[in-house]
């Protein structure tokens, strides 16, 4: 099974069993490598030895694929970096007229823009007065979306807007990695429609080697 295949199952409701067991697969991209944690299921996507992955995840352990040790000896064996640990959220699209307020920025060279790019292809970028809105295809190919408020609009539920917005604007299943620790993006997404199917550590390539 490939990672694509495992997340286009997760998208139509088809989680990984509860078993307490991982399931390693190949890096769909040079770019995406990483740890998906589901309810007692783990899926590791690496171009590394098997047996060598295998041996540094504890028989019985369900939280050792998200822990700082097993990470730590990716970071170490590849020479990347652990870029977050995020809660992983799903939502499917909604039906309707695109949300006023908000222009498409076309031009590949605006910093938002540029910054998405590295994470993402088919990047796609929508601004408004009070905020952000960022679209493009991530990890395995998924779509995947990003807000930013502008911080004199914070506390006005946008980020709740803006995130509903993106499923407006996307026919397919969309993918939000939130860092636990913002609960205020938590909340505007949860209040959006998305929900949460697990959490992910993403080990991002050195651009500078």
């Amino acid at each position: 099974m490939t990672l694509a295949e495992l997340l286009s199952g997760v998208a139509a409701g088809r989680l990984p069993p509860a078993d307490g067991t991982v399931t390693i697969v190949p890096q769909p991209s040079h770019r995406d490598m990483g740890v998906i944690a589901f309810t007692a299921h783990s899926v590791v996507f690496a171009d590394l030895d098997h047996g060598w992955l295998r041996d540094r995840l504890p028989d019985g352990d369900l939280s050792a694929p998200l822990n700082p040790p097993f990470l730590r000896a990716l970071e170490l064996e590849t020479g990347r970096t652990v870029d977050n640990l995020d809660a992983l959220l799903l939502a499917r699209p909604l039906a309707g007229p695109p949300p006023a307020g908000l222009t498409e920025i076309t031009d590949d060279g605006h910093p938002r823009v540029a910054r998405a790019m590295r994470h993402r292809d088919a990047v796609r970028v929508w601004a408004g007065e009070e905020g952000v809105l960022v679209i493009g295809r991530g990890v395995a190919g998924r779509w995947e979306v990003a807000v930013e408020v502008d911080p004199a609009h914070r506390g006005r539920g946008v980020g709740r807007r803006l995130a509903a917005a993106a499923r407006a604007l996307c026919d397919e299943p969309l993918w939000a990695q939130v860092a636990p620790g913002n609960a205020a993006s938590l909340r505007a997404f949860l209040a959006a429609g998305f929900t949460p199917v697990g959490a992910e550590a993403l080990l991002v390539a050195d651009e500078t080697r």
